[in-house]
């Protein structure tokens, strides 16, 4: 018999799978999770304003969003191995290029566009949709909340990471130990090879549908477009945050170390925040439960602005919106499982993401603009609350259903 019928026999080996999936979420994650830690040593080597940098970031983001959904159609058609082994190439390319950009143009170029490019075709978005057709509907969204925590662990490690090489061997030979670290990904996403048509025995059964149709239906779905415009929300406040918070702990007279040190244990609690949203998300309401998440972002950051900053402000803050960060992703993708099966949900997935990206494109780039422009960073924080509260408003009437056309099929 041969290994390709053998496979397709026994199914895919699911904790290989779940292994290497995390990993690649982990290094995928690390490098861009730790930009922020680059703000300062590259904007004082090049004198670039705040803007520049920011601007860079920003781009990235967005690059990452628009390159999703064309991730997803090429992971759903080729193959993820292919995708993420294209992805790679342009991640490692982007991180080698920062090394030597001198001016504004080759930033933007090389941390936004091919860095961006290279996270949406190698991202745990990709790991996600792979996870959803290996393991059953029932362990799904806990499947997720391990893929995602693990993309959390890697902002943990490469934060301090980060922070240790930049003090000790400088920030552009870091940036070429990142770029080292990155291409290991194709290695280890040899095990998650497969595409959309190869779903697990353990999946929901899917009649036969086009890539176009599945779009349509998508898009013709209420809680799919609120789902989309919701997570715009998580995206401005992730970016902004992740980018901006160093600095502004400076600003505020605190060692810039406990920017690296925040954004450390922002990962650190993610990893608790999403396993346990993982878990939360298989048993009860996936819609609801979004909802208090955003409402409990916008308190907390109500209260860190409200309170003096101080080292004791500063842990607390990040404890708690570790424990909310990417807590949004299990349901949001857990969502567009339910509603639509697994079978193109890499696609979908990547739509839903493009909106998460261009709030992260707002949040960072406006980030940067306001600052300039005011010398503060209050706006933005307060634009972040009123974003929140509106967010737990938009999540709260999604139906968390199939659509029609796999409820039939169910019933049949």
């Amino acid at each position: 018999m041969s290994t390709a019928s053998s496979q397709a026999r026994t199914g895919p080996n699911i904790p290989l799978v779940i292994a290497c999936g995390c990993l690649i979420a982990l290094i995928s994650f690390g490098p861009r999770s730790a930009m922020g830690l680059f703000f300062q040593p590259m904007t004082e080597a090049r004198d670039w304003s705040r803007e520049i940098f920011a601007l860079a970031i920003a781009i990235q983001n967005l690059v990452w969003g628009i390159g999703q959904p064309i991730a997803g159609m090429m992971a759903d058609r080729f193959g993820t191995w292919k995708t993420m082994a294209l992805g790679t190439a342009l991640y490692v390319a982007g991180l080698l290029m920062m090394v030597d950009a001198e001016s504004a143009v080759a930033l933007h170029v090389s941390a936004g566009l091919l860095i961006g490019l290279g996270i949406a075709f190698s991202s745990f978005s990709l790991v996600l949709a792979s996870f959803g057709r290996t393991v059953s509907p029932e362990q799904r969204s806990l499947a997720f909340g391990i893929g995602t925590a693990s993309g959390s662990l890697g902002q943990f490690l490469f934060a301090p990471l980060g922070g240790a090489l930049i003090a000790g061997i400088g920030w552009q030979q870091t940036l070429i130990v990142f770029a080292g670290l990155a291409a290991v990904i194709p290695l280890l996403a040899i095990a998650l090879k497969g595409k959309a048509d190869q779903t697990a025995s353990t999946a929901q059964p899917t009649a036969d549908q086009s890539l176009t149709a599945a779009m349509a239906e998508a898009f013709g779905t209420r809680g799919f477009i609120l789902l989309t415009i919701g997570f715009f929300v998580c995206g401005f406040h992730v970016a902004f945050i992740t980018v901006h918070l160093p600095p502004y702990i400076a600003d505020l007279g605190l060692d810039p170390a406990w920017g690296a040190t925040a954004i450390a244990l922002i990962g650190l609690c993610n990893i608790v925040g999403s396993l346990a949203s993982g878990y939360i998300g298989g048993r009860y309401s996936k819609p609801i439960f979004l909802s208090l998440i955003y409402l409990a972002r916008a308190v907390v950051i109500f209260g860190f602005i409200m309170l003096p900053v101080t080292p004791l402000t500063v842990l607390i803050f990040s404890g708690l919106m570790g424990l909310l960060w990417l807590s949004t992703v299990p349901p949001t993708s857990g969502l567009v499982a339910v509603m639509f099966g697994p079978r193109y949900m890499a696609t979908l997935f990547g739509f839903v993401f493009l909106s998460h990206q261009v709030g992260s494109f707002l949040g960072v780039w406006l980030g940067g603009k306001l600052y300039d422009e005011t010398g503060s960073y209050d706006a933005i924080w307060w634009m972040g609350i009123a974003l929140g509260i509106a967010a737990a408003i938009i999540h709260w009437p999604i139906q968390e259903k199939p659509v029609p056309r796999l409820a039939q099929q169910a019933a049949e």
